[in-house]
This record gives structure tokens, C-alpha cells and sequence, in this order.
């Protein structure tokens, strides 16, 4: 009968009605591959596209028109849809981002509590009280024969019902005609990536054109058809393609936008033309193509009639302008490797004299650092916008805020308002050619921009602060109830954690790869690898992972499942120090009366530090059983002499926050010497939560500590050094820095 039950036993667990009896070892050191998507021909092992990788591609003719006075867009595109596929699509679906803005849909949502005292503000964003039109009304699709096509429309995205399938390696033409309110950006300002920006003193506008027609939805083969609505925080999955734009605008209105502009004579004057032509080899200095006085005065009168600006733009994903009267416009060259590039600003009176000063030179900076970093920027211009309140990146173009009160900026302002240009800029690598998926991992772009965005900082504005491992502490001691891992969807978040989930642990997890863990030259290298295979195409969490073990040549599981997967924080405690000095022969070491007492900083003694003195060992003589078989033998006294005089020490590590790390032990020397070495995180292997290990010194140790400088992050400084020391929370330096 026992065995009976055993054999059942056994066929059910086969079946897995008993899996939860044999879970798998999930230790530290485990690898992630049950926690990716798994290799296939589309996407190899090592983390690079496969010889079966494929990808839609979306091709568009735009012809659209502001009207200034009633803020509607009004616009007809034809697309051309590639279906690269192994598939036969039944429909197509699209984007439709602007109707995120209208009341009643369910992204609508300001949490903000109903208090005695509220403003005006506050109630606008819970209850839209000053109502305003919004989104975009689809007026009709028809085929490449002007025959009506079907479409139903959810939320903020629409789905084409075509009416045979799209085979594969077809393609299909088709043209849109729609219209959008263009919003006032005041109105929903927590959010407002794209709109108006209103000027009161002068009656004009800032129109920002993001978001602003209907585009193609991702197809691909990991998740088919891309499904998540567009709720803000989850910003793009789009398709490569070819662009022609033309939008027409008020007649004094100043274009800027992606592509390259293929009609100036059409549009520019010949002052302007002149010195465009100029900045075209001006590599050292800004070029005015408008300047402020040209500005003002365009600024003070309006132009009747309209003009029509025409871009191309060649195998990006989006495209975006602005247009006003109010822009001063400037330009440089950037002569890169494989590419000159043009940076340019555009900005109003408002943003003097900060912007004239270092909007393109900061992108200049950008182009520079990422360029060497990745691969060489590869479209003709990369433009800076000035508006209030944003930092949105689009190919080719950015709006960026920051501006001064009163012609004046503070210190921080100005580094803040440089950042944000940089960072923007730096979206062109990542997403906007190395395509990932925002709508499902927004830390793919966030973050690797975010850590290049720092080098930029670091190396070409040493004279302010760049964010640094230790930055991440405050948040990591967080309320681990709440607390979520960096590999959490872009709207599922929460929106205290997305910043810092998004961007700054990322961020500060590369720092630690390139600086602590792998070293500098191979990571590079490896980053560089993993931007150059997936330029263009359209990577996933698993492709970045094991790019970088290919790139590295190391086990990298233990820290992508630990910082990427799980909320544990490093929490590395110097548990146990003890001294010993081998006992002399013939000698007899005179020492305090703390002699011979072993020092553990869990016990009474811990006050007392290394004034208590070694602990006597005595070498014995190795049994010849030891050896085995082998008949050779150790030098003993060799092995003496050379020990005679050194200083043992004996470490006991805890790993109390649950992240297994390198460990960086600093050593202070009675001399007044210091030495740092740092242990592999590989120790962990051996015990994940404690390990011992003994180090043989040549000087007296007065001082240890772990993690001095807090380069991996630890959480509680207050346990990793020997003797004891109170340090200061990153709560309390923050609390002192700021009274």
C-alpha cells in the first residue's frame, strides 16, 4: 500500500499537481531565466536579435494646421503598414494618446483630499470645474481606393477592421483625417506633456505638438499586439518609419521640430537663411538665427495669412514640433566621428539670459558624452525647447522647462534646468533608437538615460552633484510593505516610488556594475555592445540582462535578481572581529590587562576596541595523515618565520538586508595608513546571510570598516565598523543640510 502511494504520489507530481511540494531553490546565486521571457530565433541567448528577428515598420504623410485662435489641429496622414510578421493580421490597432485629456477618462484622476482650505488649482485638477475640450475625434479612414474603412475606438487606442487580413510580408495604405483640441497646459500642468502655454503680458502662445496624431501600435513577438492604454506614465511603444510633415501655422510663426527642414525658402527669411548657413560650421560658438530683438518685435504684432513648414525625418519612431512668434532661435555644429549634427534652441524672451546662455551648449554636452558612450547620434539636428513646466523627449526635439524670475536663476535652478536639457537630449539613444517598450519598462529608458545623463554631468559639469549610490539610501528604507521592485510596469507603480524605481535605482545599480562590481572598461564596453545590437530595434528586459553577461563574461543573476526583481536592501553588519598574533616559542608578549580577551562587537568588551589586545595562537605541526598520499612536506619553520610579527585578523559578515553584495572593507592602520580591498560578492556563495573570512596584515589595525562611502548603498552604517561608531542617517544629514 506504501508504495502504492508513493508511485501516486509521483505520477501526480509529475503532472504538477504537487509543484507546490518541490518548489525550486530559489537562493540568491539561482540564475533569472525562469524570470525572462525565454531565447528564441527572434532574440538568441546571449542576448543579441536572432537570424528570425523581425519588426513592423509604419511609413506617414502629415499634413496638418493650428489654428490659433480656436487651439483645434486639424490634420489628414496616410500610412503605409508593413506587416514583417510571420502572421496574417486580421486588424490594426493605433494610438490615440490625446484622449487621455478628456473629462470622465478613467487616467483622469487627481488624489488630491478634500480639506477646509483647498486652491483653486487643487480643485480644477480633481473636479476639471473650468471644463475644456479635449482629445482627438476621428473623422474618417478610408483605404488606398477612398473606400471607408471600419474602426472602433477604446479609450486611447483604435482598431482598424480590415477587411481581409494583412498577409505577411504585405503591406497596406491607408489615410486618417482627425482633429484635436489642443489644450491649455496650466489647466492639467501635473501632467501636460504637449499643448498650449499661454502669454498673458503679450497675448501669445506656445503651441507644443506631442502625441498629437494617430500612430501605429507595436506589434511584436514577444506580447503581439501592444495592449496598454496610454495612462501618462508609460509614455511610447511606436514603430520605425519615414516622415513627410507639413504643418501650416500662423505666417510669423517659428517651426521647430524633427526632421530636417526641406522648404527654408519658403519660410525663412534671407538674413535667417544667411546665418543658419553660418552655424552650420560654427563649432565653437552659438549662431543667432533669431535674435531677442528680432523676437520681441515678432512677438508685438501678429501677421495675417499662414505659412507651411515641411519636414522629412528618416527612421524614427515619432515626431513632435513647436511653433510660436514669441522664439528666439540659436544654433552650433557638433562635429562628431561619423556626424555633424546641428544643436539648436528655441526659446522665448522669458527664458533670457539662461537659455541664450546654456540650452545649447548643454546639448552639445549631450551629443558628445552619450555619442562616446553608445554610438554616434545619427540625425541632422537635436533640438532644446523652452517651455514651463516639462521635460518630454521626442526624436530629434525636447521640451524642456526652467526658467528665470526676473532675468535671474539660482544656482540649483540652473543646474536642474541644464539636467533636464541633457536628460532629454540623452532620450534620442534611449528610447527613441534603442527602442524598449516605456508602456511596460519604463526603467529601460529612465534608467540607462538617467546613469548617462550623470556621466554627462559628472564630466563636463564637475561643479555640481551627481548622483551617487548612497542618494538611493532614504528611499530603500523605505515602508517595505509598500516598497516594489524596479521590474514593475510603468503605470502599475506607485507614483511616490516612480522616480525613484524608474530612474534613480537603475541609475545607481549601473553605477555600481561599472564601478564596484565589474569595473569601468568592461562595462562600457559591454553597454556599448548591448546599444549598437538593438539601435533601431525593439529590446526587452531579458535582451539588456544577458547582453551584459555576454558583454562582461561574468554571472551577473545574483545582482539583477537582487536589485532589479526583489525590494531587499544592503545591509551588510561587521558581526564578529577578532585579533590574533601567533604565540612566540621562546617569548612571552607582554600585553594590558584586557590580554587574551576576544573581541565581538556583540559582546560587553566592544567599547574597549583593539585596546584589548591579540589573542595567542599556537601553530602546531601538521599530522602526516594531513597529506594523504602525497610525500612531500611543508617547511614548518619557513611557514613560521613568515608569520612571526603579523597581525591576524578574523571578520564575520551578516547580511541583514538581504541583497548580496562585493564587500568593501576600509583598514585604518596605527600608523595612520589606510587600505581598502574589497572581498567579490562570490563570498556569499559559501552562506547567504553570513560569512567569515581571515585577512593577515602587516601593520596594527586600528579601524575597520565596511562600505566607507557607502558605494553599494547600506542602508544602517551605524553596524559595519569595528570599533563602534554612531553615524549620521541620510534622514538626519538631509535634515542638517536643509534648516
Amino acid at each position: 500500500m506504501k508504495k502504492t502511494l508513493l508511485i501516486i504520489t509521483m505520477l501526480l507530481a509529475s503532472f504538477g499537481v504537487y509543484s507546490q511540494e518541490v518548489k525550486p531553490y530559489d537562493g540568491k546565486f539561482e540564475s533569472i531565466d525562469r524570470l525572462l521571457s525565454p531565447p528564441s530565433p527572434y532574440r538568441t541567448a546571449s542576448g543579441a536579435p536572432g537570424k528570425e528577428y523581425w519588426q513592423q515598420r509604419a511609413d506617414y504623410k502629415i499634413k496638418a494646421s493650428i489654428s490659433e485662435d480656436s487651439n483645434l489641429l486639424e490634420g489628414e496622414e496616410t500610412i503605409t503598414y508593413y506587416n514583417n510578421s510571420p502572421d496574417d493580421l486580421k486588424y490594426l490597432w493605433l494610438n490615440l494618446e490625446q484622449n487621455v485629456n478628456r473629462k470622465g477618462n478613467e487616467e483622469y484622476t487627481y488624489l488630491f483630499n478634500v480639506k477646509d482650505s483647498i486652491s483653486s488649482a487643487e480643485m480644477q485638477y480633481m473636479f476639471r470645474v473650468d471644463d475644456y475640450p479635449a482629445g482627438t475625434e476621428i473623422l474618417s479612414v478610408k483605404d488606398q481606393n477612398k473606400q471607408d474603412l471600419n474602426f472602433v475606438v477604446n479609450n486611447t487606442m483604435m482598431k482598424l477592421l480590415l477587411p481581409e487580413a494583412l498577409r505577411s510580408g504585405e503591406h497596406i495604405t491607408f489615410t486618417i483625417q482627425w482633429k484635436n483640441f489642443i489644450t491649455d497646459r496650466s489647466k492639467f500642468s501635473q501632467h501636460a506633456r504637449e499643448g498650449y502655454e499661454y502669454f498673458p503680458k503679450d497675448d501669445n502662445k506656445v503651441f507644443l505638438l506631442g502625441h498629437w496624431f494617430p500612430r501605429m501600435a507595436v506589434y511584436n513577438d514577444t506580447e503581439g499586439w501592444q495592449n496598454k492604454q496610454f495612462r501618462r506614465l508609460g509614455e511610447f511603444a511606436l514603430e520605425f518609419g519615414d516622415y513627410q510633415v507639413e504643418i501650416t501655422v500662423p505666417a510669423d510663426h517659428v517651426v521647430a521640430g524633427t526632421g530636417e527642414l526641406v522648404n527654408e525658402a519658403e519660410v525663412l527669411s534671407k538674413t535667417q537663411i544667411d546665418r543658419l548657413s553660418k552655424a552650420r560650421s560654427s563649432f565653437d560658438e552659438v549662431v543667432m538665427i533669431i535674435t531677442p530683438e528680432e523676437a520681441r518685435d515678432n512677438e508685438s504684432k501678429k501677421a495675417s495669412g499662414t505659412k507651411t513648414w515641411k519636414f522629412e525625418a528618416k527612421n524614427v519612431r515619432d515626431v513632435a514640433y513647436a511653433s510660436s512668434r514669441k522664439f528666439i532661435w540659436d544654433a552650433q555644429a557638433v562635429k562628431l566621428p561619423t556626424n555633424t549634427v546641428m544643436a539648436m534652441s528655441f526659446y522665448p524672451n522669458e527664458g533670457l539670459p539662461v537659455w541664450s546662455e546654456e540650452s545649447t551648449h548643454a546639448v552639445k554636452q549631450a551629443l558628445e558624452v552619450y555619442s562616446e558612450a553608445t554610438f554616434d547620434y545619427p540625425y541632422p539636428v537635436a533640438i532644446s525647447v523652452n517651455a514651463s513646466n516639462i521635460g518630454m523627449e521626442f526624436p530629434m526635439i525636447s521640451f524642456n522647462g526652467g526658467r528665470p524670475i526676473k532675468g535671474k536663476m539660482s544656482e540649483a535652478a540652473k543646474h536642474m534646468m541644464v539636467r533636464v536639457i541633457v536628460h532629454e537630449v540623452g532620450h534620442n539613444w534611449f528610447p527613441m533608437i534603442v527602442s524598449s517598450d516605456e508602456r511596460k519598462w519604463g526603467w529601460m529608458d529612465e534608467g540607462l538615460n538617467t546613469f548617462l545623463d550623470q556621466r554627462t554631468m559628472a564630466q563636463r559639469y564637475p561643479q555640481w552633484k551627481s548622483i551617487t549610490p548612497k542618494d538611493i539610501v532614504p528611499f530603500m528604507m523605505g515602508d517595505p510593505s509598500i516598497l516594489r521592485p524596479i521590474m514593475t510596469n510603468s503605470d502599475n507603480d506607485l507614483l511616490s516610488q516612480f522616480y525613484y524605481n524608474f530612474y534613480e535605482k537603475p541609475t545607481i545599480g549601473f553605477q555600481m556594475l561599472r564601478e564596484t562590481i565589474v569595473g569601468q572598461e568592461l562595462f562600457d564596453a559591454a553597454l556599448k555592445e548591448y546599444a549598437n545590437r538593438w539601435k533601431y530595434k525593439h529590446p526587452n528586459p531579458a535582451d539588456l540582462f544577458r547582453t551584459l553577461e555576454d558583454g562582461i563574461g561574468m554571472d551577473l543573476d545574483w545582482f539583477f535578481k537582487g536589485w532589479f526583481f526583489t525590494t531587499d536592501v544592503v545591509d551588510l553588519e561587521l558581526s564578529d572581529v577578532k585579533w590574533f598574533q601567533l604565540k612566540e616559542e621562546k617569548a612571552t608578549v607582554e600585553r594590558t590587562e584586557l590580554k587574551g580577551k576576544i573581541m565581538e562587537t556583540g559582546s560587553d568588551h566592544t567599547s574597549a576596541g583593539f585596546a584589548v589586545g591579540p589573542q595567542e595562537i599556537t601553530m602546531l605541526k601538521t599530522p602526516d595523515a594531513a597529506y594523504g598520499n602525497f610525500l612531500s612536506r611543508l617547511d614548518e619553520n619557513q611557514v613560521r618565520a613568515k608569520l612571526s610579527g603579523k597581525h591576524l585578523y578574523q571578520l564575520t559578515f551578516k547580511n541583514k538586508g538581504g541583497l548580496v553584495m562585493p564587500i568593501i572593507i576600509e583598514w585604518t592602520y596605527a600608523d595612520g595608513s589606510v587600505e581598502r580591498e574589497q572581498l567579490e560578492a562570490v563570498i556569499w556563495r559559501h552562506n547567504e546571510s553570513e560569512v567569515t573570512k581571515a585577512f593577515m596584515k602587516d601593520k596594527e589595525v586600528i579601524k575597520v570598516v565596511v562600505d566607507p562611502d557607502q558605494d553599494l548603498a547600506d542602508t544602517n552604517m551605524d553596524n559595519n565598523a569595528f570599533p563602534p561608531v554612531k553615524t549620521k542617517t541620510r534622514f538626519e544629514e538631509f535634515k542638517e543640510n536643509n534648516e
